[in-house]
């Protein structure tokens, strides 16, 4: 009878594993009895290292999900939990769908929880690259309106400053004349850094060595008196190889997220720390439409962080935090790594308390100029 069960657990156990979602069963003490395969990866575990562990352990500081738990377990009545963002011990996040279920062979005992995890992360980044790609034909369209009704005008305003300046006959004149011909002059630039997003520029592809990039930024802004009291803490993944990229438009993208950064730390400096590494699962879209390998490339600095209120603005064209700043830094980068069919994303805090941003590149994809 026991050479039964056990065949029969084992039958049960295969047919959890070929299911979509996870199932992790907690006992009444809160140790997980059971768990699937897809369990396992959205959990980051193995199922014979992790058995009989406290599901506390495995998902520090989602006191939402632990607390479901506890309800079900005391109501003995299922719920479900929707957009649920699990942070994972490895510090990555991903997006669950949760149903919650009481187990119980008799009234009597103290139940245990069924589990049933739906991961909606991959549904939501295809979401928001739809949303992005929407944001980006937005922009192109504000921006060629904006350079057919100001670039003309701005002309004729700076010819006129020019005659005035040639014919000043004061000092104050002078003076007010190169004025209006210096602020003509940075909205013009303004104008052009923000038809970026208008004009379908063609990227030069060449084999790009990820690391040579990082490190060449890094000797450039190490020259700045901003980053005179920066450390730049590189964790480089070596096995990357090269990948078909635009230099040039790849070190503009990690010059504006490191000096953003840099600014971020403010005068007394910190540390700004860039990690690479490759990711096999999470996977973006290739030239014809299949997944490939990523590349991951996090900047992560030492500041306060950035606040939750405008982490969706932040990215948006003239949105700014600074003083000084146009607001185009983020969503020129955000551009380009698009075009690279890579993503940008910017994640208000990091596991170390400053803001992070993550870049993902395919690992392979066909050198186009599109």
């Amino acid at each position: 009878m026991r050479l039964q069960t056990e065949a029969q657990s084992k039958d049960v156990q295969r047919v959890l594993d070929a299911m979509m979602q996870g199932v992790v069963i907690i006992s009444p003490q809160g140790k997980i009895s059971l768990i699937n395969h897809e369990g396992c990866r959205i959990l980051e575990t193995a199922s014979e290292g992790d058995s009989s562990r406290d599901l506390a352990s495995l998902i520090p500081g989602n006191q939402r999900v632990l607390d479901a738990v506890e309800k079900v377990r005391t109501s003995r009545r299922s719920r479900a939990e929707g957009e649920v963002v699990l942070r994972r011990r490895s510090g990555s996040e991903v997006l669950l769908d949760i149903t919650l279920s009481p187990v119980a062979e008799n009234e009597s005992e103290t139940p245990g929880v069924l589990l049933v995890l739906r991961d909606r992360t991959a549904f939501k980044e295809l979401s928001d690259d739809d949303s992005l790609q929407k944001q980006l034909n937005a922009y192109g369209h504000i921006a060629a309106g904006i350079a057919h009704e100001v670039k003309n005008p701005l002309g004729g305003i700076r010819g006129a400053a020019e005659l005035l300046e040639r014919r000043s006959t004061d000092e104050r004149s002078e003076r007010t004349a190169h004025l209006i011909i210096n602020e003509v002059d940075r909205i013009s630039a303004l104008v052009d850094e923000l038809m970026v997003f208008a004009r379908a520029e063609d990227l030069s592809y060449e084999s790009v060595n990820l690391h040579r990039l990082l490190n060449q930024m890094i000797e450039l802004l190490s020259a700045e008196p901003i980053a005179s009291q920066v450390k730049f803490e590189r964790i480089f993944d070596p096995s990357i190889p090269e990948i078909p990229g635009d230099p040039s438009r790849l070190t503009q993208v990690f010059l504006n997220l490191a000096r953003n950064a840099i600014q971020a730390m403010g005068e007394s400096g910190g540390e700004l720390t860039l990690t690479t590494s490759i990711s096999l699962q999470n996977r973006l879209a290739g030239e014809d439409g299949r997944g490939v390998p990523t590349v991951n490339i996090v900047f992560e600095d030492d500041g306060p962080g950035i606040d939750d209120t405008i982490l969706e603005r932040l990215a948006t064209p003239f949105f700014t935090t600074k003083a000084d700043g146009t607001g185009l830094g983020l969503a020129v980068s955000r551009h380009w790594i698009s075009r690279h069919r890579g993503k940008l994303i910017i994640d208000g805090r990091g596991p170390r308390g400053g803001a992070r941003i993550r870049i993902k590149l395919p690992l392979r994809q066909e050198k186009t100029s599109t």
